[in-house]
């Protein structure tokens, strides 16, 4: 949902073929999957049945491809939102993605700085902190905190970006991030290219 074509047109940048498909088949055979998102929660979830996407969607992501999760698509490996009550999420990993407290303006949009806590290939040489750009209302607050690689400081400190594995998924839209987003999108094209 929202901004498949800039994510598409970030890889097309740098040479790696990509393809933007509903076909569970394409996702099957793929050597990474990208899953981008904005919007609603709920309606995402609801998207990804309905195109018959969910289990090719969750086996990428748990079978050693390079995956990439991006701002919904990263909120939505996890087991539910409160923006949407009894809607379960993937389910990759464990926790809750939660609303902004009172008091925060929402959405949460334009540049911030986040601080990667420890090393992955996909971060490598990047500054620290790097400024990245944020468009969200909700925040994911995995179980597993071994899962986090970057923090981001918005009336609390929040998960901004996850890795394991060949696993990569952000808050953020290394899309519209300039350099420091699009080396993300660079060297995940170099993983999944190979």
């Amino acid at each position: 949902m929202g901004n498949l074509r800039s994510v598409a047109k970030a890889l097309e940048r740098f040479g790696y073929p990509c393809c933007i498909t509903s076909d569970p088949g394409v996702v099957e055979s793929a050597s990474g999957v990208i899953l981008p998102g904005v919007g609603a929660f709920g309606e995402a979830v609801h998207n990804l049945s309905r195109s018959g996407l969910t289990d090719q969607i969750r086996a990428a992501a748990t079978d050693g491809r390079p995956f990439l999760g991006i701002c919904l698509g990263y909120q939505m490996l996890f087991d539910a939102s409160e923006e949407a009550p009894g809607v379960p999420g993937l389910g990759i990993f464990q926790g809750k993605v939660r609303r902004f407290g009172a008091g925060l303006k929402v959405p949460h949009m334009g540049w911030n700085s986040v601080e990667f806590i420890r090393p992955d290939p996909v971060i490598a040489g990047q500054s620290d902190p790097a400024w990245l750009y944020f468009v969200h209302s909700y925040y994911v607050e995995p179980e597993d905190s071994t899962l986090i690689i970057g923090r981001c400081e918005y009336g609390i400190s929040f998960a901004a970006a996850i890795a394991r594995g060949n696993l990569f998924a952000c808050q953020f839209h290394p899309e519209k991030s300039q350099s420091a987003g699009l080396s993300i999108i660079q060297r995940f094209g170099e993983r999944a290219c190979v």
